[in-house]
């Protein structure tokens, strides 16, 4: 499955990002916005959660508390049976009135769908360019990075705030922090550990040394 930007392909090569994932772009052509992203639903709906995505739920069921705070927006967590999903950016399938950022269930199969309630444009779920992470996210993954007894930090670049300094917050609370990542990242040196794998193929390993 391509990453967000990846996914520039073949009709959608010729737009930039930030063409499609603004408030403003949506503002100017909806219709456009929602065709990119019900292609994009499209290719998530195809995807199936990974032995990573299946050992972090796994793990889930070992410990006594895991707080799973995901910057991917595909619900594959959820669909490997992950509970306690805090979701930075969103989530892809979900619809949100434009105007007061409620999710919205509907059934309308129309190029712009409105909300029911108000009569405003459905815009998809999803943290958009120059839009702010949710205020609850960020409060509930502040609070358990800084109560947590070990961070893993997984598959991230650790470049982009306010994501990237939640495992400086657990490590400031004398957590054990280890990243895992093919291509170890900047902050790598300062971790407890640093394992570099693909999440796929260390969690897995990782989970079945816990549950000797």
């Amino acid at each position: 499955m391509p990453t967000f930007r990846d996914a520039q392909q073949g009709l959608w090569a010729k737009y930039d990002p930030h063409q499609l994932a603004t408030p403003d772009a949506f503002e100017k052509n909806p219709e456009l916005i929602w065709r990119w992203y019900h292609w994009r639903r499209e290719l998530v709906a195809a995807a199936k959660p990974n032995a990573g995505h299946r050992a972090l739920a796994r793990l889930g069921e070992l410990v006594p508390r895991l707080t799973l705070i995901t910057q991917n927006v595909d619900g594959l967590h959820q669909r490997a049976g992950s509970l306690a999903v805090i979701e930075f950016h969103g989530n892809l399938f979900d619809d949100r009135c434009s105007a007061e950022g409620c999710v919205v269930e509907h059934e309308q199969e129309v190029a712009v769908p409105v909300c029911p309630r108000c009569g405003a444009y459905l815009r998809p779920g999803v943290v958009w360019f120059g839009e702010a992470i949710p205020e609850d996210a960020l409060n509930e993954s502040f609070a358990a990075a800084a109560d947590c007894d070990v961070f893993l930090s997984v598959g991230t670049s650790a470049l982009v705030y306010p994501a990237a300094g939640l495992a400086k917050i657990a490590r400031d609370n004398r957590a054990l922090v280890a990243e895992i990542n093919p291509h170890p990242t900047m902050q790598a040196a300062s971790y407890g550990f640093s394992i570099a794998e693909k999440a796929g193929a260390a969690l897995p390993e990782l989970l079945e040394l816990l549950a000797l």
